[in-house]
């Protein structure tokens, strides 16, 4: 995984850009009608239920735009929520908190509707020792965020991108001509680079876990479509060789019978592509 500083950065940037997009040269509905010197309090109002996530993000924010803003706290990431919750408050420039209004919303919105599907697969799972992954299959932009929310949630990052972990999935296997082969040149990759980067190789029947399984180096093997059945004796097969992850349509109606069979992950993009904004408002006190 990408390391603390990369991440912040990866943050600082997300915030960076989405002021600059909309704020541009001045928010002139506020420098309009608002003076300069006016000050104000507003509160973050759950209308919803579910995980809040993005209060520690929205701090960032509030910092970027204007140093001279403060948050009175009432709630913390990954708390529950209900209609009528206040979160925070933040008091200071009218201005300020106007132009950082529509960044802290649209974050928070977003990232609390992953922290709550999260945590719903968090909670069927448990007893199960299976844990919940997110995929790559995030919104330009702001990966960042969403797999901060996953976290918020209970649930555990897979790679964060194409560059902090090897996966050969059914294209690369194909276009390399191989299983065996594409494990073997990625090694030597690996050793030509000097990268430590773990390996996770798909396999799309038991035939390909077998030949997965007579190559040393492999971190995890994706069982990728499987049924109930196939997916046990693949558990079955690969054992202690190394570790096991289900994916492919996962729901929150299967992934129970998934964990049942014994893997140690399941992945879903749905955690963070299918998702329906949390009701939150910011709203002048």
């Amino acid at each position: 995984m990408i390391s603390k500083k990369q991440f912040e950065k990866e943050i600082d940037i997300i915030i960076a850009n989405a002021i600059r997009e909309d704020v541009g040269n001045g928010d002139h509905s506020s420098l309009a009608c608002i003076p300069e010197e006016a000050t104000g309090t507003a509160k973050l109002l759950v209308k919803d239920e579910g995980i809040i996530a993005g209060i520690d993000f929205a701090k960032q924010v509030f910092e970027y735009v204007d140093t001279g803003l403060e948050m009175d706290v009432k709630m913390k990431d990954g708390d529950k929520v209900s209609y009528g919750d206040i979160c925070f408050y933040v008091s200071g420039s009218s201005q300020s908190i106007l132009k950082a209004e529509r960044l802290v919303l649209n974050a928070m919105q977003r990232m609390s509707a992953i922290a709550s599907k999260t945590n719903k697969y968090v909670q069927l799972l448990e007893g199960t020792g299976t844990k919940i992954l997110d995929t790559r299959k995030t919104t330009p932009g702001i990966r960042a965020l969403e797999k901060w929310a996953v976290k918020i949630g209970g649930g555990e990052n897979h790679r964060f991108a194409l560059y902090d972990m090897i996966m050969l999935k059914d294209n690369h296997i194909d276009f390399c001509g191989g299983i065996t082969k594409a494990i073997e040149t990625t090694k030597t990759y690996l050793r030509e680079n000097s990268l430590d980067l773990k390996i996770i190789v798909e396999a799309r029947d038991l035939s390909e876990i077998e030949e997965i399984l007579k190559t040393e180096g492999v971190y995890r093997i994706l069982i990728d479509n499987f049924n109930y059945e196939d997916t046990r004796k693949a558990v079955d097969l690969i054992g202690d060789t190394c570790l096991t992850e289900s994916s492919g349509g996962i729901t929150l109606e299967t992934a129970r019978k998934y964990a049942e069979c014994g893997v140690d992950f399941i992945s879903s993009g749905a955690l963070t592509h299918s998702v329906y904004n949390m009701d939150l408002s910011l709203k002048a006190v």
